[in-house]
């Protein structure tokens, strides 16, 4: 490898790689990355992402926030690894014999995950490819589940794109629910189900002619549960996405 590969990265990449020496001079040597990056998501777990502050990092270690800027240079540097760090999830085998949409829905399902278990993870904008290690362990993994479709790389890093980006519409949308639920919102007030009598008046067939059914038949505010039968939504829209991708694959068994 070479010596000099952490030049022709970002500061806080070639961080989360371990390619960047450890300053030698400080407090005891007391401090490391890991313990930094940790009290930091335990901050933000707690208090949000807003809270994270080289400051309050910093106090929460008992230590003054020079002595963190020794470690990571910046703030978007201890962001980046933070947003790696969450990623170390386990990783299930993958199941050979059970076929790759449960193989799928397992990293589906990992993905949501990390949302509901940091809601921070999504308040961190996208500003390129993965390319930090645990973020991209778990790409490694997701293209184990699919590793026997007859698929182009193209084709495969698009369907993980997919399942991903899915996985984080998803996620933000179970973020903001619970946060609503917090805060001191009920259910009935999220889905519009406490508005639906008043719905039901104010949307008309002649206004509204193909909304107005499914205000009527209680689905559009989860008024009526029976009148769903396809299951959960997020569930429902999986299945829709991995129906595609076997349609596809299909056409390309007949050209």
């Amino acid at each position: 490898m070479d010596e000099k590969i952490y030049e022709l990265l970002p500061q806080g990449v070639a961080l989360s790689w371990g390619l960047v020496k450890q300053p030698q001079r400080g407090p005891k040597r007391e401090l490391n990355v890991n313990q930094i990056v940790e009290a930091a998501i335990a901050i933000a777990d707690e208090d949000g992402l807003t809270a994270v502050s080289m400051n309050r990092v910093a106090t929460s270690l008992g230590f003054t926030p020079m002595s963190l800027y020794r470690y990571i240079p910046s703030k978007d540097d201890l962001l980046l690894l933070m947003q790696d760090a969450v990623c170390a999830i386990p990783l299930p085998p993958i199941k050979e014999e059970a076929g790759w949409r449960v193989n799928i829905k397992e990293y589906f399902n990992a993905c949501l995950k990390v949302f509901t278990d940091h809601p921070w993870f999504g308040d961190i904008p996208i500003s390129g490819a993965p390319i930090t290690p645990n973020n991209l362990q778990v790409v490694d993994w997701a293209l184990g589940c699919i590793k026997e479709l007859p698929l182009s790389d193209f084709e495969k890093m698009g369907v993980i794109l997919l399942i991903s980006n899915y996985a984080r519409g998803c996620g933000l949308i179970q973020r903001d629910l619970n946060r609503a639920l917090q805060s001191g919102a009920t259910e009935g007030t999220f889905s519009g189900r406490d508005y639906s009598a008043a719905l039901k008046q104010l949307v008309t067939s002649e206004r509204f002619p193909h909304l107005h059914p499914i205000i009527m038949s209680g689905v559009y505010t989860e008024e009526n549960p029976e009148a769903n039968d396809v299951g959960d939504d997020f569930d429902f829209g999986l299945e829709l996405i991995l129906d595609g991708i076997d349609s596809y694959l299909l056409s390309k068994k007949g050209k």
